[in-house]
């Protein structure tokens, strides 16, 4: 019945001059934020953690107030790319640095791109696979198997595959071979018993090693990309010089050396620009548990 009525409502919307939708997801942003009190603490205990509270309470209800609102214009996004076409997405997307893209490629190898849950994450991977590349994207399967389709077709409009993230490491490395394009992201939570430990935001955290381990192995290349907005309207897709592996007798330094590298431009990324980053996840619920006991 859920479903039903967000295809109803993905109807009527679709309908509506785009203001008006951008309006509608400004007020549920405005409400969620104000029901959740949960996810409302989960933001406020990360900025203080990340930042030694040295934050005020200002910027942390700023900057929280941001991330509610983000999330929903995301949603609002996965909506309307259903919808777009490639010259449509080309009038608000802006392609930065695709020359390191290009010199992979004139280097006859693949690329893992690294990303991040940071301003507009679908329209950046949407906007990858028109205008720079297809990729596969790795993504976790989610409870709702309907809402999960729905997600897909959009992420998968622009050429792009989807790849559940369990065993995935195999298909990975046959894209790698074949020489094409995977996308993976580095600020989930994961497993203790995944990745390795590094330094993110002056904090020690978990992260995954996959796209060292595999890079290192088939000769790929790591680029970082994110997207960013200074009006909600127009986008930058940032693309960024790759990240190189170490090659030499030491495998598993080489790895925690460029799995290290990942952490330190995320770090960087969120540092000059904290508003971006999608505070209302648990980042660090595995490693640091008790920040969000905490009031």
């Amino acid at each position: 019945m859920g479903f039903k009525l967000l295809l109803i409502l993905e109807k009527i919307l679709m309908a509506l001059p785009k203001g008006a939708r951008k309006s509608f997801f400004t007020f549920l942003a405005f409400l969620a934020y104000h029901i959740s009190s949960k996810y409302r603490n989960v933001a406020k205990q990360n900025l203080k953690y990340a930042f030694d509270d040295t934050l005020s309470d200002e910027e942390i209800d700023a900057i929280t107030r941001y991330s509610f609102k983000n999330l929903l214009y995301n949603f609002l996004h996965v909506m309307e790319l259903r919808h777009m076409t490639k010259e449509d997405l080309a009038k608000i997307v802006t392609i930065q640095n695709k020359e390191a893209v290009d010199k992979v490629h004139a280097e006859g190898r693949a690329v893992i791109y690294v990303t991040t849950h940071y301003s507009s994450w679908e329209l950046g991977g949407a906007s990858l696979g028109a205008f720079v590349e297809p990729l596969a994207a790795v993504y976790k399967k989610m409870k709702n198997s309907e809402y999960e389709e729905w997600l897909l077709e959009s992420r998968a409009h622009f050429g792009n595959i989807n790849l559940e993230k369990s065993n995935v490491v195999k298909p990975l490395i046959r894209l790698i071979k074949k020489k094409m394009a995977s996308g993976l992201l580095i600020d989930t939570n994961i497993n203790p018993k995944e990745g390795l430990m590094v330094e993110f935001l002056g904090k020690p955290i978990r992260q995954t090693s996959t796209p060292a381990y595999l890079a290192r192995k088939f000769d790929a290349a790591i680029i970082p990309v994110t997207m960013r907005t200074d009006d909600e309207e127009n986008y930058t897709l940032m693309i960024f010089d790759e990240i190189k592996v170490p090659k030499t007798d030491n495998v598993e330094e080489d790895i925690q050396v460029a799995t290290q590298l990942q952490a330190d431009w995320l770090s960087e990324l969120i540092t000059k620009e904290p508003k971006f980053w999608f505070w209302l996840h648990k980042r660090w619920k595995n490693d640091k548990r008790e920040i969000y006991q905490k009031d």
